[in-house]
């Protein structure tokens, strides 16, 4: 049975990432299409609680499929862990006329987004948004494709000067519990060696291959390091102990940081958030609600929040099988 849906809420939380904006333009031209009067709510849960809403037409979402970041901001909301809180932001959705809302996010905006509808009984339809690649149901999250291309980028022009200078770089890439991004765009970049949480390699056993890539005649390295790793406190503590165990190398360190997050996204962030945007209005409209817009084997699959938000995703060892042998 379908809901009763005539007005739908929209909003960005938690970290953003390149393709938001895309997914944001979908989801307002969908309602457009279908006559559907759609609301954007400003900095998150917020916005949510304070009322920040704007409604938001087709020429509303001009020119900002190929902008990073996100047009409608995104903020932690603290007020909203609280029963008071959301429990604002309820009385504000019913005030503004909002019967659903579409939040694109990553773990933690659905995982608040679930409680609420068990609170309120509030459709809800997500769409993950995270640069990590690592919900539950989607083979990609929007952001993901667009941040490894900026990290094979990044590492392509530190390679020059790794090999003007003889130098060894570690260069951290973003990925606190999963190395998704580290394992892909360290095979895409070449890395002599990629360092992620899901395998312990060990302090000398980075060596030892350090060694090996020396005597085989490589004068200079690419270590990528996942921020998780777990083979050191930090990626300068391990800076210190190959400089320490392994002087012939002049050692440097390269943070990528937030420029992960930022730029332009690619055509196939564009092209998913398109496709994300479409499924989640359309899906909300036949009555569905709880539910991640996710992709599997390129075809658009729904997954309930609950599952999504349990775990993350596996590690593709089919990759690091790659990576091994790449790194020979």
């Amino acid at each position: 049975m379908a809901l009763e849906v005539k007005k739908i809420g929209v909003f960005t939380s938690g970290g953003d990432s390149p393709g938001m904006n895309a997914a944001i333009r979908s989801v307002v031209r969908t309602c457009a299409y279908l006559k559907i009067e759609c609301v954007g709510i400003y900095r998150g849960y917020q916005g949510m609680i304070e009322g920040d809403f704007k409604t938001l037409d087709a020429r509303s979402v001009n020119n900002i499929i190929n902008k990073g970041g996100t047009i409608l901001k995104s903020a932690r909301c603290e007020e909203f862990r609280t029963k008071e809180g959301r429990q604002k932001a309820h009385e504000q959705l019913l005030k503004e006329g909002i019967d659903a809302f579409v939040v694109i996010g990553g773990n933690g905006s659905f995982t608040g987004a679930l409680l609420f509808n068990e609170e309120f009984n509030f459709p809800i339809m997500g769409i993950p948004g995270t640069i990590d690649n690592d919900i539950l149901g989607s083979t990609y999250t929007i952001g993901f494709d667009t941040a490894i291309n900026t990290v094979v980028d990044a590492i392509d022009k530190i390679r020059d000067t790794a090999s003007s200078h003889n130098r060894l770089f570690f260069v951290e890439v973003m990925g606190r519990d999963v190395g998704h991004i580290a394992l892909n765009a360290g095979v895409g970049a070449g890395a002599e060696e990629i360092l992620i949480p899901e395998q312990n390699l060990g302090l000398e056993r980075l060596v030892d291959s350090l060694k090996r890539s020396k005597k085989s005649g490589k004068s200079s390295s690419i270590v990528i390091v996942a921020e998780g790793d777990r083979i050191g406190k930090n990626v300068f503590e391990l800076k210190e102990y190959v400089e320490e165990h392994l002087p012939i190398y002049d050692v440097r360190v390269s943070v990528l940081g937030h420029m992960q997050r930022g730029g332009n996204p690619t055509c196939f962030d564009r092209v998913l958030a398109s496709r994300m945007g479409v499924k989640a209005v359309e899906s909300l409209l036949e009555g569905k609600s709880n539910y991640m817009v996710g992709i599997r084997d390129n075809n658009l699959i729904l997954t309930p929040i609950s599952e999504a938000i349990k775990a993350h995703t596996d590690i593709d060892e089919e990759l690091i099988r790659v990576s091994d042998i790449m790194t020979t």
